[in-house]
């Protein structure tokens, strides 16, 4: 029987590249974290090494640890379709450090590193393209960061009348609830129809 716990034989290639400060097997994926610094130079390392060879940046996505003082993770999940193989590799930052961007090495990754500067507030140092990609222009805020109200600030809609867009202060139609979590058929003496079952 094979030891799960054991590294696959690229995780010591990659523990030896600069930059990596550990390298770890989570849920039978590889996983390295490294230094936000050295980002840039990394991923060219992972890219170009004959014995990784990770042409492809599949998804670069954030993590909100809003406890921590680097409350930000970047998570970057690698693709080598020539070896067929996977890694993930996360760097942390916070509010005011910015990540240097990668989008020299895969270019894709402009698109992944606005909408995590739209979503998280990340910043990407050297990123030629620094818009929001996935909210209004005009959008205050970062929408998956844990402090963010869940309604949000302002709807937008489309006005018939007006014929224009319109931004509104958000109203909710009902107010919120305080649930007891109690099953409701349980705190009914009488239950829909029972009405009918004492006719006959």
């Amino acid at each position: 029987m094979a030891d799960e716990t054991a590294l696959p034989p690229i995780a010591e290639i990659i523990a030896s590249l600069p930059g990596v400060k550990q390298v770890v097997l989570q849920n039978n994926e590889l996983l390295a974290y490294a230094e936000r610094d050295g980002i840039v130079a990394l991923s060219t390392a992972l890219r170009d090494h004959p014995a990784l060879k990770f042409e492809q940046v599949m998804e670069l996505c954030g993590v909100d640890w809003p406890e921590r003082a680097e409350r930000f993770e970047i998570v970057y999940c690698l693709l080598s379709v020539t070896l067929n193989q996977r890694v993930r590799v996360s760097v942390s930052t916070s509010d005011s450090a910015p990540v240097p961007s990668v989008h020299t090495v895969w270019p894709v990754a402009t698109w992944w590193e606005r909408e995590a500067y739209d979503m998280y507030g990340v910043v990407f140092a050297g990123q030629p393209d620094m818009r929001r990609i996935l909210t209004d222009y005009g959008f205050e805020g970062h929408p998956l960061r844990k402090d963010f109200p869940l309604t949000g600030y302002v709807e937008v809609r489309y006005d018939y009348e007006r014929q224009s867009i319109v931004y509104e202060p958000v109203k909710l139609t009902q107010d919120f609830r305080n649930f007891d979590f109690v099953s409701p058929w349980e705190a009914m003496t009488t239950l829909p129809g029972d009405e009918k079952a004492k006719r006959s």
